[in-house]
């Protein structure tokens, strides 16, 4: 059985270590390398090529979001697997959009970091399941535009723009003259028709519907 050969890139040794027994329990796997800085990465990077770099962002020096496109121009044929701390959407994004496959937190590697690996090498692209859905709301709620807009009744926007800037539901009725009950109303159909729950989702397609001042 040919193996998906893997360099381990992270500045934490013990981590190094841990993932390293990990992937040798597994017969498909084999770690051909290890790093603890991106520059020590880059060069075994190049002599080992492997099928997987699996890349901590944050490293001394430069950081593994850095390195993405370093890495690519080396070895086009490799890909790159994040396995990351940071729990953050802003994070996630910037790793696809640098041309990264996967990306996994540091709290599921054991059996997640093994399908992340098999899945990226299968081509696809891999995200932990807890920001998977987040990133699909944050998708739909940028990719709403015209329609979301023209969904939106006149009331229903001036309803969102009040919200977006913070007033509560007894506030948006005073000043629309209406129960609060029909702030309600028009709140749920709102995150209806938009796809979104959370007030700062909210917030987000109100700025970029222009409907909150720019100060």
């Amino acid at each position: 059985m040919e193996r998906i050969t893997l360099l381990l890139v992270d500045d934490h040794t013990v981590l190094r270590s841990g993932l390293k027994l990990l992937i040798a329990s597994q017969v498909d796997m084999q770690v051909v390398g290890e790093a603890g800085s991106v520059g020590e990465a880059l060069v075994k990077a190049t002599t080992l090529l492997p099928d997987i770099v699996v890349l901590d962002l944050s490293m001394p020096g430069q950081s593994g979001l850095e390195a993405i496109g370093d890495f690519q121009r080396i070895h086009p044929r490799g890909r790159i697997l994040v396995l990351t701390m940071h729990d953050d959407e802003e994070y996630l994004r910037h790793v696809l959009q640098a041309g990264g496959s996967g990306y996994i937190l540091k709290r599921a590697a054991d059996v997640e970091l093994l399908s992340a690996i098999r899945a990226v090498h299968r081509g696809e692209v891999y995200i932990d399941p807890s920001l998977a859905k987040a990133l699909v709301k944050d998708v739909m709620a940028r990719n709403v535009g015209e329609k979301g807009e023209a969904a939106l009744s006149e009331r229903e926007r001036e309803v969102l723009r009040l919200v977006a800037l913070g007033y509560t539901n007894q506030q948006v009725a005073e000043a629309l003259v209406v129960s609060v009950k029909t702030v309600e109303s028009h709140k749920a159909r709102i995150k209806d028709k938009l796809g979104l729950q959370r007030r700062s989702e909210l917030v987000r397609y109100a700025m970029q519907q222009g409907l909150l001042p720019d100060n």
